[in-house]
């Protein structure tokens, strides 16, 4: 097995070992059982509560409230964990002097590094597909069932969506004296992101906007806003971007 499928397998025992995984997968799956279930709910609880006027004055849910509340969920949370999960994988490693002695085997630091974002990606796919799979269950049994195809755009969509902050992060962990500092720039990130996404000019354009297009997939009709092509180009690009920023600076490194 060459030098990055080594590494790979490392990482994801690892993550699993380290119960990272397990956490981050029984998070999103409370998140897409959770959806629904507030969208289906929420008018008897405010009842309950004693706001009847109120009750009456919310719309009748619908599964467009399930997946809304799918994408907020994912998208404010589901970035919050995203970052956790990715302020440590580099400085975690050099403050322990675990990166360096890795690298003093015949391994690339490309490979290193590659092992680590790719392990993270898979990570946050099955994260985004658990969820999105637990959503599309009790939308159906709640409301009516989603399509398919639509459910499963909205799922990679949410995935790179989680994948955009992640990968700050990581650009974060790489160039950052600690895993704070990492976490730092990742929510630096999610706050520009949300400021860049409320301008009415680029908003429509920016990462952010993938939420309205996964929207659109999984309930099957035209976008309010903006085309999918804009949001995917820039999110790739950001992608890029951190990814080559990070190798750059991480192969001029001394650990």
């Amino acid at each position: 097995m060459d030098a990055f499928g080594i590494l790979l397998r490392k990482e994801l025992n690892e993550v699993w070992r380290t119960r990272r995984a397990p956490v981050v997968l029984a998070l999103f799956l409370v998140m897409g059982m959770a959806a629904p279930l507030l969208a289906r709910f929420t008018p008897d609880i405010v009842t309950a509560a004693g706001s009847a006027a109120l009750a009456a004055a919310i719309p009748t849910p619908t599964a467009a409230d399930a997946v809304d509340q799918f994408l907020k969920l994912t998208g404010q949370l589901g970035a919050f964990v995203a970052i956790l999960l990715a302020m440590g994988a580099v400085a975690g490693e050099r403050d322990r002097g675990t990166a360096a002695l890795v690298l003093t085997k015949p391994v690339g630091r490309g490979a290193f590094l590659a092992a680590k974002l790719v392990a993270l990606a898979l990570v946050l796919l099955a994260a985004a597909a658990l969820a999105g799979g637990m959503t599309a269950v009790y939308t159906a049994a709640l409301f009516e069932p989603l399509s398919v195809a639509g459910i499963a755009g909205a799922i990679g969509l949410t995935w790179l969506g989680l994948l955009v902050p992640a990968t700050i992060t990581f650009l974060g962990s790489v160039i950052g004296r600690s895993a704070v500092v990492a976490a730092g720039i990742g929510f630096a990130w999610v706050i520009a992101g949300g400021v860049l996404a409320a301008l009415p000019g680029i908003g429509p354009d920016m990462p952010a906007a993938l939420a309205t297009q996964a929207r659109a997939l999984a309930l099957g009709v035209p976008a309010a806003t903006g085309t999918l092509a804009a949001p995917l180009a820039v999110s790739g690009l950001v992608l890029v971007v951190a990814v080559t920023t990070a190798w750059g600076a991480f192969r001029r490194q001394e650990l």
